[in-house]
């Protein structure tokens, strides 16, 4: 499994774990450059499914100043990795890829037919663009060599354990981060990105974990399901939320100059739901609360 020491895979490790198998291996970054050939013939040497996490990911900061390395990147990995494992006779290939790839005006809820009706929404469209490679490549290879591989589309994924960097993440961590940090240092108000009219669908990162772990035992079909909550949520009224149970007191300033990004996001998951009863079952309050209370301990511990 790629990328099984991150947010999302550390997770799916956990799982995989109770169930006993032979032997799960974990390539890191540190020791496999997965943009190489080589090293991705190395990782799938004897490995019978592969699941393909590793990313080089980030909020919409990230994207605007690295689109060139972004799609770079996730491009070569996906690419040659499934390549490699084509090559060396996997049983099934798993990619995992992004709602990024959705066109920027994409009728909410997202549907899967409507993947390929447009161009994704301008900041993240290298990112999303290169990780929808995974679904045409993996088509590609069924039609010609019957190779077993499936795509899925999990939405903004939140949680325990989320990269709280300020210079790469997501919008949940940056806002509790942005909060809590207002606290300490006593200020009656907090800058926040953008009109705060976007909405999204945010996945609890253990649903998304879950939710893969079940396609990859039941699922076999070539096209892309969507993983999400289902449920719509502004940034506006995220950010809201967030303020209410860290018990800021201070002021919400929007800077309407930041760019929202893509202007609504909320998924249908029925495909996945049909084909191997996903459902996401934590509520955003509660995953919000459970997110907000580890990255307090995480805080603290670090001094």
């Amino acid at each position: 499994m790629t990328g099984g020491a991150g947010f999302l895979g550390s997770r799916l490790v956990r799982m995989l774990e109770g169930l006993g198998p032979e032997e799960i291996l974990i390539p890191r970054s540190r020791d496999h450059d997965l943009r190489r050939r080589d090293e991705c013939r190395a990782v799938v040497k004897g490995v019978d499914v592969v699941i393909h996490l590793a990313a080089q990911v980030g909020g919409i900061g990230f994207n605007r100043d690295a689109p060139g390395d972004l799609f770079f990147s996730n491009l070569m990995m996906g690419t040659q990795l499934m390549e490699e494992a084509r090559l060396a006779g996997v049983d099934k290939f798993v990619g995992v890829g992004t709602i990024c790839s959705y066109p920027k005006h994409t009728p909410t809820p997202f549907n899967e037919v409507d993947l390929w009706k447009g161009y994704p929404e301008e900041t993240n469209a290298p990112y999303g663009l290169s990780k929808i490679m995974l679904l045409v490549q993996g088509q590609a290879y069924r039609e010609q060599y019957g190779f077993e591989s499936i795509y899925l589309m999990p939405t903004n994924l939140y949680g325990p354990g989320d990269n709280f960097d300020p210079e790469t993440s997501h919008v949940i961590p940056a806002l509790i981060k942005k909060v809590l940090d207002a606290m300490v240092d006593g200020q009656d108000e907090m800058v926040v990105w953008g009109t705060g009219k976007a909405t999204r669908d945010f996945l609890y990162v253990d649903d998304a974990a879950a939710g893969i772990l079940k396609a990859a035992e039941q699922y076999d079909g070539a096209g892309p399901l969507n993983l999400g909550s289902g449920t719509e949520i502004s940034i506006r009224e995220l950010a809201e939320l967030i303020v209410e149970l860290c018990g800021f007191e201070g002021k919400l300033v929007w800077d309407a100059n930041k760019p929202d990004g893509q202007p609504r996001r909320m998924v249908d998951s029925t495909r996945a739901r049909e084909a191997f009863g996903f459902v996401a079952g934590t509520s955003f309050r509660s995953g919000l609360q459970e997110t907000i209370e580890w990255y307090s301990r995480h805080r603290m511990s670090e001094g």
